[in-house]
């Protein structure tokens, strides 16, 4: 855990050490924007999660441990791959921990009574989702993942255009609600 930690703080201050010798002009209003939009969110508290799951999140959440709520959560906004907006729409959380050959060395569990995605092109990623998803975007992939509990669409299209892997477990039902 102190080694994930102390990885997470030299990202942190690795971007602050970038942001700081750009030798950009831009105000900074314009750089906090910038940097919301195009960095990935490592988080390991509820509150930061929330945040970087929200409209002023990132395209990317990487947590670091388990987390539960009491209250459900809300995937919202479109961000694109990369934080660049020439790549595809696309957002990803990612519940697990990789070495350094991307392979998966632990997985984590997000626990709520509900995750709502209203991102497009949402993907959860390698960990363990406890409660139920709903989903309200296109695009929704489940990939090497658990859901100990349902999916429920809102719409056909919406499961139409979801992804389930077959590396992925949902012992509940998927269904449009």
């Amino acid at each position: 855990m102190r080694k994930k930690l102390t990885f997470a703080l030299v990202i942190v201050l690795s971007l602050f050490l970038l942001a700081a010798c750009g030798g950009n002009t831009a105000d900074e209003s314009q750089q906090e924007t910038a940097d919301t939009v195009t960095t990935a969110s490592i988080v390991n508290e509820k509150e930061a999660f929330k945040e970087a799951i929200s409209t002023d999140g990132t395209w990317i959440i990487a947590t670091l441990n388990d987390l539960t709520f009491e209250e459900e959560i809300v995937v919202e906004g479109t961000f694109h791959d990369g934080g660049n907006s020439e790549n595809k729409i696309y957002r990803k959380i990612a519940a697990y921990a990789q070495d350094d050959n991307y392979n998966v060395t632990e997985r984590y569990t997000i626990k709520a009574p509900q995750m709502v995605i209203k991102s497009p092109n949402t993907r959860f990623q390698a960990g363990i989702f406890e409660g139920d998803i709903i989903v309200e975007a296109n695009g929704f992939t489940l990939y090497d993942a658990t859901v100990e509990g349902n999916i429920y669409y809102a719409s056909e299209e919406y499961q139409k255009s979801a992804e389930i892997t077959e590396d992925s477990e949902v012992t509940g039902e998927m269904e449009i609600q």
